[in-house]
């Protein structure tokens, strides 16, 4: 059996924008100085270049963080290697199987009931329908939902939503877990069942990268930190384990609300 690994050579991901008028692309310029460089493409639209030219290799056993500013390329490069975005250059090869926390929500019917919800999300990620009936009990018994189960999940509040979403995106089984900041939802006692769920989760997946904007984070989690920066990587290197120190890692930053 081949070990997990993500490999990019010379991608690059970009967004046109047809705006045609001064004013609309002078305000979409200025809205974009922070994130990725402004070109043309081969029809002379603007375009932004969210990811430029990068290459790298993630291997078995490594935790990537991502960090930089807001618009750095990071959650581009995360959709990317997750098969949102396509490259329009480049190659870009996985090898293991790839679950992603992008968007817990991402997915839910707001008109079907929470386990009919349960049985989406499972056929969306590829699942068998046996194999989302012997998840049904766990996830269920996870969310703390009770009876709420057989009710469409518009009658939920935001708080009940995401502990749906949450207990559905985290019974996946995964050889590459990608991650948009680290998940904690819901109130005092359902949030630390939910960081022990996802520490669990981190730690039997074979290879991690996260986009994080929580230094600490990063430091605690990973043993390998990349910066991004208009669409490219600005530096690679290991990170040095801090002290151990007791109980779970919560970024605060990366709270939900509920």
């Amino acid at each position: 059996m081949s070990s997990s690994s993500i490999v990019a050579r010379n991608i690059s991901v970009e967004f046109p924008i047809y705006e045609n008028s001064h004013r609309s692309l002078k305000k979409a310029v200025l809205n974009l100085t922070t994130g990725g460089r402004i070109g043309q493409d081969a029809g002379r639209h603007a375009i932004v270049k969210a990811i430029d030219d990068l290459s790298f290799s993630f291997t078995e056993g490594e935790r990537v963080g991502l960090i930089g500013h807001n618009g750095s390329g990071k959650t581009t490069l995360l959709r990317t290697l997750s098969g949102v975005y396509a490259p329009v250059r480049g190659e870009l090869k996985v090898n293991g199987k790839i679950a992603s926390l992008l968007d817990v929500s991402m997915g839910l019917d707001p008109d079907a009931t929470g386990f009919e919800n349960i049985y989406l999300r499972g056929i969306l990620d590829g699942l068998k329908p046996v194999r989302i009936r012997s998840k049904i009990d766990e996830i269920a018994d996870f969310s703390q939902l009770g009876d709420y189960l057989n009710l469409p999940v518009r009658t939920y509040s935001s708080g009940m939503m995401l502990r749906l979403a949450f207990a559905i995106s985290t019974s996946v089984e995964a050889d590459i877990l990608i991650m948009d900041e680290w998940l904690s939802v819901g109130d005092a006692e359902f949030s630390i069942r939910a960081a022990e769920r996802l520490e669990s989760l981190v730690g039997k997946a074979s290879l991690l990268v996260v986009a994080s904007h929580d230094p600490n984070l990063v430091a605690r989690v990973c043993n390998r930190k990349i910066s991004m920066e208009h669409g490219k990587m600005v530096s690679d290197e290991p990170v040095i384990a801090p002290e151990v120190s007791e109980g779970p890692v919560i970024s605060e930053t990366a709270r939900l609300p509920h």
